[in-house]
Order: structure tokens, then sequence, then C-alpha cells
């Protein structure tokens, strides 16, 4: 009988030891897949982080896209205010008094402006990397270039493409170009000339600002398009050749740059460099004025220069 006894009391004891074990052994296994099944969720989720943010990196306009979508977009758009407003489209937002209505309604007939062409973003990123390469500036530099021609062409309704070709064969965007008669800047405009147009924009040393001078040479580059009823009429009476029968080919090559960069906005391959690229340390506008400062010391009685009297009887 005692035999028995003990022996259940064994079998009891060895029944709950293994109980224990097993339930031991699942506790265990079951942590370890928990901690397993995380491990790899992780690392899942840092690969997808990774992979979109590869993606946004090489096409930007997915994060605008996403932006859109967040719920706190529209709260935080709306608690921005006046002041918050950067430096730069303050430049650029600020109206110029020189434009009339008038002047205005002429300019927008005068305008080679599409809806297309004013900020397309993909327009403007070919356009960039074009003129990057073509004139060996830096890509930040150029975009910036860009982006400013591109924000004061849709202000004024002009062709952008318009504004970067002036630019490109007046300085080679170099925005601290100056000609031996004083034109400045990537436009190369007579501040002297027209210095009440840099009033609201810092004065006449302003003009060495890319986006002041961008903004101004466009306002006048328009006002002149207005005035001589043609884009290459205006082409002639900015350069300064107004009084003269030929511009010395200067609104030939702007208007070959500017059909250039509309192949380039339209997504074509361009050759980067031709025979034509501004790669001379004289451009073109310097020339015309260079050669009309030295025009005017033969004429009798006269010591303007004949780029500067242009720019007077234009106005």
């Amino acid at each position: 009988m005692l035999n028995r006894f003990i022996r259940a009391t064994f079998d009891v004891t060895r029944k709950t030891a293994s109980q224990s074990a097993a339930w031991a052994v699942f506790a265990r296994d079951t942590v370890s897949g928990f901690i397993t099944t995380a491990h790899h969720t992780v690392l899942v989720l840092g690969i997808i982080a990774i992979a979109a943010l590869g993606i946004m990196f090489v096409k930007p306009e997915i994060a605008d896209q996403l932006k859109e979508l967040s719920p706190f977009a529209e709260a935080s758009a709306d608690e921005v205010t006046d002041e918050e407003t950067p430096p730069t489209a303050t430049a650029l937002d600020m109206p110029a008094q020189s434009i009339t209505k008038a002047a205005v309604a002429g300019n927008a007939q005068a305008s080679v402006a599409t809806e297309d062409t004013v900020g397309n973003t993909r327009q403007q990123q070919w356009v960039t990397s074009w003129l990057s390469k073509r004139y060996r500036v830096a890509s930040d530099a150029t975009n910036m270039l860009v982006s400013a021609a591109y924000m004061t062409a849709k202000e004024i309704k002009l062709d952008p493409l318009l504004i970067l070709s002036v630019m490109a064969i007046e300085s080679g965007f170099n925005p601290f170009a100056e000609s031996p008669v004083g034109a400045q800047g990537l436009m190369q405009v007579m501040s002297k000339v027209h210095h009440d147009k840099f009033e609201d924009l810092g004065g006449v040393k302003a003009a060495l600002n890319p986006v002041a001078n961008i903004r101004v040479g466009s306002l006048i580059l328009k006002d002149y398009v207005t005035r001589g009823g043609s884009v290459e009429a205006g082409l002639k009476l900015y350069v300064g050749a107004g009084a003269s029968d030929s511009d010395s080919g200067y609104g030939a090559k702007v208007l070959a740059e500017y059909r250039r960069l509309k192949e380039v906005a339209m997504g074509k391959k361009v050759p980067v460099f031709s025979t034509s690229a501004s790669s001379g340390t004289l451009k073109p506008h310097q020339e015309r004025k260079a050669e009309a400062a030295g025009e005017s010391a033969a004429l009798e009685g006269k010591t303007e220069p004949l780029a500067k009297a242009d720019q007077f009887a234009a106005l």
C-alpha cells in the first residue's frame, strides 16, 4: 500500500515537472518568435523608408504631393504671415512704378510667354541642367538664376526663356560682369541710366544683385519690346542700337539661343557646345557698347557714348 502511494506521488510530481518544462519551452519559443518577428518588421520598414527617401531624392515632386496630402499642410499655410515672406520673394514681388496700365496692356500683346512654359518644374530642371553645362556655372547657382528668371517672367508676363537668352548673350551668366561703359550684371543694365528702377531694390548698388538685375533688366526688355512692336525691335533697342541700321547681329544671337532653349524645354536633346557658345570674355552687348563708345569719340562735339544716348532716347 505504501509503495503504491509513493509511486503515485512520484508520478504526479513527474507529470507536474513535465508540464512546467513544457510551459517554459512554450513561453520561451513565443517570446523568441515575437522578438524575431519584430526584428524582421523593423528591418523591412527601414528598407522601405530608405527606398522612399531615394525615390523622393530622384523625384522631388513626389515629396510635394505627399505634403499636399498631409492634414497639417493647410494649417501651417494659414499660419504664414506677410512678415515671414523670404527676402527673395519680396524683392521679386515689388511693384514697378515705371510700368503704366497702358504699357502693361501693350506688353501683354508683345509678350511671347505661354502658360505651359512658365512655372513648369520639369522644364526648369532641363533648362537649368543645359545652361549649367553650356556656360560652366555651378548647378545650384544656375538653378537660382533660372528660378529667379521664371518667377520674374511669371509676374510680368514675359517668356522666361527670352530672359535667359538675353542673360546668356549679355553676360554668360556672370552676375558681376561689367562693360567698358558701365553696363552691369547678368542682363548688362545701364544702372546710371535706369537708376530710378533700382530705387525700390536698394539703389544702383543692387545692379550686381542677381535677383534685382534680372527684374530690372526684364522690365526694360519688356518695355522695349512693347515700344518696338516686336521682339526683334525690342532687342535692337535693348542693345543700344535703336538709332542704327544694324545691331551687329545681337538680335540674331539672342533669338538663336532662345530657339535652343525652347527645344531644351520641350525635352529635346540639344548639343551643349556649339560655335556660337558665349565663351569669350567680352560679350556681344559689351562689344556693341564698346564700339559705340569708340564711335562717339570720333563725332564732332559729342562725348556721350552712343549706347547711353540710345538708351536715353528710348526712355
